[in-house]
C-alpha cells in the first residue's frame, strides 16, 4: 500500500517524510529528480504485546510505503497546470497525504507571498479535478464510437460511470467524496484518477499555533472535510527535531510541547482508516505477525492473504479477539468462557482478530 505526500514548496512536506520514515535526506538527495520513497512498519501496541506473551523468534510488523512525490517546482502553482511528471508521480499512489503550511517563517517565505489554508489546498484541487477531466472526456468520447460499433453492454456500463464522474467534476467536486459505488470505483481503478483518491490534509504548524488548532478545523469541517477527505495538524520541525532523539528523550521532548502522540502514530492511523484498512494476527512460538486487510474481508480471503493456497483450501478459521485474548490471559481460557470460536468462510473479519486457519 503507498502513500504519496504532495505539497507546495517549502510547506514541509520532505520535513514530514523525513519525521514518519526516519530517512534523513541531505540537501543534495532532496534535490534529486526523483520521488524518495520508503518502507515502515506500523506502529501496533497490540502485537508488541502478543509478542511478549508467545516470546515468537520473529515478529512481523504490517508495513506501509511513503512516497515523497517530487515534480512540482517553485512558480508551477502559478500556471494552469501542473506539471505531467508531477501529475505521473502521483498517480501511482493509493491515497495521498497534501501538506498545507500554516508557520511562518522569514526566513523560508511561502511561493505564493502569504499563508493562506483555502487557496493551497484548492490550487492541488484544481489542478487534480482538471487533469481527471481530461482523461474522463476522452475516454467518453472513445467509449461512444466503440458503442456505436458493438453495443457492448461492459462499455454502456463504462460509459455511464465516466459520465457521471464527468459531471461531478463539472461541478468542480472531486470523486472521492461523491457517491460513487464499490462497482464504480472498480471500473475507474485503471484510469487512476487524482480526485479518487483518499486524501488527508496535514497542517503543519509552529509551536506557537498549538491553541489555536480548532478554527482551521472549523473552515476545513465546513469546506472539505468529507467520508474520503481528512484532517490532522503537526508540528513538522518540532517532530523532525523530536525523531532523532532516543526515546526516552523524544517522550520528555513530547510532553514539554503538548504533543500527545508522534506525527508517525497518527498518519499511519488516519493513513489506515482512509484506505479501510485493519489488522489481524496470526500468532505462534515461530513467529508473531500483523497482516493487513481491507475492511469488510472474509475469513476466506483473509486466509489467501497468508497463503494462496490457505484461500482455495479453506475449511475453517479458529478466531478469537484481541480483547478478549488478553482479558482471558490464554487461548484455553478464551475458549472456556466462549470467546473462542470457529468461524466459516463467510465471517467478516474484525480488526484485531486473531486468527488461526484451517485448511486441507
Amino acid at each position: 500500500m503507498q502513500i504519496g505526500i504532495v505539497g507546495l514548496p517549502f510547506s514541509g512536506k520532505s520535513t514530514l517524510f523525513q519525521t514518519i520514515t526516519k530517512a534523513h535526506l541531505d540537501q543534495s538527495q532532496l534535490v534529486k529528480a526523483e520521488s524518495h520513497h520508503a518502507v515502515i512498519k506500523v506502529p501496533d501496541s497490540r502485537l508488541e504485546k502478543l509478542s511478549g506473551v508467545f516470546n515468537p523468534k520473529k515478529t512481523t510488523f504490517a508495513a506501509i510505503e511513503f512516497v515523497d512525490v517530487i515534480g512540482l517546482q517553485k512558480g508551477d502553482s502559478g500556471s494552469s497546470q501542473f506539471t505531467s511528471n508531477f501529475l505521473g508521480n502521483v498517480k501511482t499512489n493509493d491515497a495521498l497525504i497534501q501538506v498545507v503550511r500554516l508557520f511562518n517563517n522569514e526566513l523560508v517565505p511561502h511561493p505564493l507571498g502569504g499563508i493562506d489554508l483555502m487557496r493551497d489546498i484548492e490550487i492541488f484541487e484544481t489542478e487534480f479535478i482538471l487533469s481527471d477531466l481530461a482523461i474522463v472526456e476522452k475516454r467518453v468520447d472513445n467509449l461512444k464510437k466503440q458503442i456505436l460499433k458493438t453495443q457492448d453492454d461492459a462499455l454502456k456500463r463504462e460509459l455511464s460511470v465516466l459520465q457521471k464522474c464527468g459531471e461531478i467534476l463539472q461541478a468542480e467536486k472531486p470523486l472521492r467524496d461523491s457517491d460513487l459505488t464499490p462497482d464504480d470505483l472498480h471500473i475507474l481503478k485503471t484510469y487512476q484518477l487524482l480526485t479518487a483518491k483518499p486524501m488527508l490534509i496535514a497542517l503543519n504548524l509552529d509551536e506557537s499555533q498549538a491553541e489555536g488548532t480548532e478554527k482551521y478545523f472549523d473552515i476545513l469541517v465546513k469546506k472539505k472535510i468529507g467520508k474520503n477527505t481528512k484532517a490532522i495538524t503537526f508540528f513538522g520541525q518540532i517532530e523532525f527535531e523530536m525523531s532523532e532523539l532516543e526515546s526516552a528523550d523524544a517522550e520528555i521532548f513530547m510532553n514539554e510541547y503538548g504533543i500527545k502522540e508522534s506525527a508517525l502514530k497518527s498518519i499511519i492511523r488516519e493513513a489506515y482508516n482512509l484506505l479501510g484498512l485493519q489488522s489481524f494476527f496470526t500468532v505462534g512460538e515461530d513467529e508473531c505477525r500483523a497482516w493487513t486487510i481491507r475492511k469488510g474481508m472474509t475469513a476466506q480471503e483473509a486466509a489467501g492473504v497468508i497463503h494462496s493456497d490457505f484461500y482455495n483450501k479453506f475449511i475453517r478459521a479458529e478466531v478469537v479477539h484481541y480483547d478478549d485474548f488478553i482479558h482471558h490471559g490464554s487461548f484455553a481460557q478464551a475458549k472456556e468462557h466462549g470467546a473462542w470460536r470457529l468461524e466459516g468462510k463467510e465471517y467478516i473479519v474484525k480488526d484485531g482478530d486473531i486468527i488461526s486457519v484451517r485448511h486441507n
